[in-house]
């Protein structure tokens, strides 16, 4: 008999009206899985690329630490703007929709009769929905938002957002050269154990927000981390052959 698993929260009346008082929980998993990935497969394909091109450990660490820094950065900066980007485009948005209601109202209204009706209402239920939701504007502008635009409510703070791209870069990238830094022998075969047991554990991270497996997520990352430092490997090594 399958095992029913628990609940995440609480369902009284009084742990429910908690939990909405606070409003929408922020996510930043995208934003650190995002860039401890990318830290990992750059500095560990830098780490294979050096392998295969039979460079010296000096060169190896030159090119780690630069890109761990400088990539890391960008990686930062670029979501950064990305974010900012989203809430300025729902900013615009939001004011084009505010615009609207204010010179087209009747049409506006109509948008809000056809969402509904698209719900399922009907009727006087239909008409009360829509009568509730456009007696007060910044109801009525929530509203064209989420349904109309597929917004979200609450906007990530892309300062916070970079930062915490930057950390994983730089934590999880440093992970694949750590091994050459300290001078442990045969760096790269614990270069490559780092670099998988890091693939395996973000991958595994997703699975807190996921319906997919633990173990899937985390092989699934291991895998395409695996495979990019498998190219560069490659590359290095038709490089050493041919320069």
């Amino acid at each position: 008999m399958p095992v029913t698993p628990p609940l995440e929260h609480s369902h009284t009346p009084e742990e429910i009206a908690s939990r909405l008082s606070d409003g929408p929980r922020i996510s930043y998993l995208r934003d650190w899985v995002y860039g401890g990935i990318d830290g990992t497969v750059t500095t560990f394909a830098i780490v294979a690329g050096a392998a295969g091109a039979e460079l010296s450990n000096r060169y190896l660490l030159i090119l780690g630490a630069a890109n761990l820094l400088a990539d890391g950065f960008s990686m930062a900066a670029a979501n950064y703007s990305g974010t900012k980007a989203e809430i300025e485009e729902y900013i615009h948005i939001r004011d084009m929709e505010k615009r609207h209601i204010e010179l087209e109202p009747d049409g506006e209204r109509e948008e809000v009769r056809q969402i509904f009706a698209g719900k399922g209402f009907k009727g006087t239920m239909l008409d009360q929905a829509v009568d509730i939701i456009t007696e007060q504007h910044e109801r009525w502008i929530d509203t064209m938002m989420t349904e109309e635009h597929g917004l979200p409510p609450v906007s990530r703070s892309p300062l916070r957002a970079g930062m915490l791209t930057f950390i994983a870069f730089v934590v999880c990238g440093f992970l694949p050269i750590a091994p050459f830094i300290i001078g442990i022998k045969a760096s790269l075969s614990a270069s490559v154990v780092m670099a998988g047991l890091t693939f395996f554990l973000i991958g595994s991270m997703r699975s807190r927000w996921s319906p997919v497996k633990w173990w899937y997520a985390g092989s699934e990352t291991l895998i395409i981390g695996l495979a990019s430092a498998a190219v560069a490997y490659l590359v290095g090594d038709f490089l050493r052959q041919i320069v």
